[in-house]
């Protein structure tokens, strides 16, 4: 398909998977559980935490989940720590292909990725342990420090092949080049009123010009 699979003793490079990435949620807004002295937790609020202006040791849930070198090959080569986006199932990705027969999602992987942004779209590999069809989420990054990753490499699997790889660089330069809009805001008041008719679109979503 479209990986290699690389020797252990080869630099990690953009495009390189690895299975076993530690993803960290953290959920401040309440406070952060802080470990004390007798070996008890107290929550303590981030704004406690922010104004003593220190590193605090907290108590977080950690996840091991399958991801991808992001970093360009020269910062994984030499910089202090490599960014990767975390890999998903496709179907809680992209909602369409939990449904979708093998014509839509044929049609999923070639025309939508043309204009759905937010994923790249990996195909199923026993190899690397794909048994569905998965998904690099853009909106879902990690950072890890490189020596780490360099001593854990075995947790690498495989590699995308170059003409993946070049097209998973374009997806990630497009998806930080993205340019938000509203795409109605060209239509006239008798446009508008068919477009909205089923988006939940608010009264202040429409512009002046279309209420007139």
């Amino acid at each position: 398909m479209i990986y290699d699979y690389p020797d252990n003793s080869e630099a990690i490079r953009q495009g390189d998977i690895f299975l076993g990435i530690p993803k960290v949620e953290v959920e401040f807004a309440s406070g952060l559980p802080v470990p004390t002295a007798d070996a008890e937790v107290e929550t303590i609020p981030w704004e406690d935490i922010v104004k003593n202006g220190v590193s605090e040791t907290v108590v977080l849930p950690v996840l091991p989940v399958p991801a991808i070198v992001a970093s360009q090959d020269c910062d994984a080569r030499w910089g202090d720590s490599i960014t990767l986006f975390e890999i998903r199932e496709f179907s809680e990705i992209e909602k369409g292909a939990a449904t979708a027969k093998p014509a839509g999602m044929i049609s999923i992987i070639t025309k939508h990725s043309r204009w759905k942004l937010k994923w790249f779209y990996l195909p199923p590999d026993e190899t690397i342990g794909f048994n569905k069809r998965m998904g690099v989420d853009f909106f879902s990054t990690m950072r890890v420090p490189r020596v780490d990753l360099e001593i854990l490499i075995e947790l690498r699997k495989a590699r995308l092949k170059a003409v993946a790889c070049e097209h998973f660089r374009e997806r990630i330069a497009h998806f930080y080049l993205r340019y938000a809009y509203n795409e109605w805001y060209p239509l006239n008041k008798e446009e508008m009123e068919i477009y909205s008719k089923n988006l939940p679109l608010k009264p202040s979503d429409w512009y002046d010009w279309q209420r007139k």
